[in-house]
């Protein structure tokens, strides 16, 4: 791959991403409401987290699989009380996971539903979300009604998740100036967790997009969909397709397909978030063949060059 930036990516290189401070509304995402005495039970048996022992000042990305163990759709999850759980998620892919997560309540105490337009959806970015409890995936609530859920931090940038009911027709936001919503987008991706949208529907397991060493799986848990297959990926050791970061001075689309320059034909991996960085050139989330890290050069399919960047967390190692 390259290693030398381009004039765009040096540029890129030199954006300060603190200047990246404010509110973003998050449109492209929705909200399932889970309610019921059996909620967070059920919730427990079919998403890859551990939703039994969630506490009131807990949250928790999860992912739904298929039986093979591929995603199908991730959430961020939190308690709004002990009977009630939201769980915020791409909305191109809710109604199709609410109508087959609600196939499996059966005689369960719980109700599914579309709460997408009962709740507003921010991102936070900078001091205010720097206020809230360091840990990604923490919780907490506000006596004005709103929750709010540290994330990992994207480019430095302290981030967070807030969700507020709509009251009376009208939707609430967060104090502050007004984040650009490409900007929080870019601040997503430089995150290093990929939400799993419409195009990456069914392409990895979850520890494809590193979510074992993000908080988004619990292997101590009980069974789930895939639960067999992603344990099986972790505890023999056939892990050959991570979550790499990468630059490129041209767009990069989600779906997307990613190649190696020793094999032209086959693709070695697949992007699975992309945004334009605010001081130029584009930063994605690419699940690729580990090998094909380790040297060469990687091209997008009819696109440009990347080049690596170091993830921002450590990976769990493989078992």
């Amino acid at each position: 791959m390259s290693n030398a930036p381009t004039p765009d990516q040096a540029t890129a290189q030199a954006f300060d991403a603190r200047t990246l401070q404010g509110a973003a509304p998050l449109p492209h995402l929705g909200v399932i409401r889970a309610h019921g005495a059996d909620a967070a039970k059920f919730l427990h048996g079919q998403l890859t987290q551990d939703f039994s022992l969630l506490c009131l000042s807990e949250a928790r990305l999860a992912a739904f699989c298929s039986a093979k163990g591929r995603m199908q759709a991730s959430f961020v999850g939190f308690k709004r009380s002990h009977d009630e759980i939201l769980l915020v998620c791409s909305r191109d892919l809710l109604p199709a996971t609410l109508k087959r997560l609600s196939m499996f309540v059966l005689r369960a105490q719980a109700k599914l539903s579309d709460a997408s337009d009962a709740f507003a959806v921010w991102g936070v970015a900078g001091p205010t979300a720097a206020d809230l409890p360091p840990k990604p995936w923490s919780h907490t609530a506000v006596p004005d009604g709103a929750d709010w859920v540290r994330l990992y931090p994207g480019a430095g940038v302290a981030r967070a998740l807030w969700v507020a009911p709509v009251l009376d027709g009208v939707a609430p936001q967060p104090e502050g100036p007004l984040l650009d919503t490409a900007h929080w987008a870019w601040l997503d991706v430089m995150s290093g967790v990929a939400t799993v949208t419409q195009p990456i529907f069914e392409a990895f397991v979850p520890q494809m997009l590193n979510y074992e060493s993000v908080g988004g799986v619990n292997f101590r848990k009980g069974c789930y969909p895939g639960q067999e297959v992603v344990a099986r990926s972790q505890f023999r050791g056939t892990l050959k397709r991570r979550a790499f970061l990468v630059q490129a001075d041209a767009p990069l689309a989600v779906g997307q397909e990613v190649f190696h320059s020793s094999d032209a034909e086959q693709p070695c991996g697949t992007v699975a978030a992309a945004a334009p960085c605010p001081g130029g050139g584009w930063h994605a989330v690419v699940s690729m063949q580990t090998r094909a890290a380790e040297g060469g050069t990687l091209s997008a399919a009819q696109g440009p060059t990347l080049s690596l960047l170091p993830l921002p967390y450590p990976l769990l190692d493989d078992i």
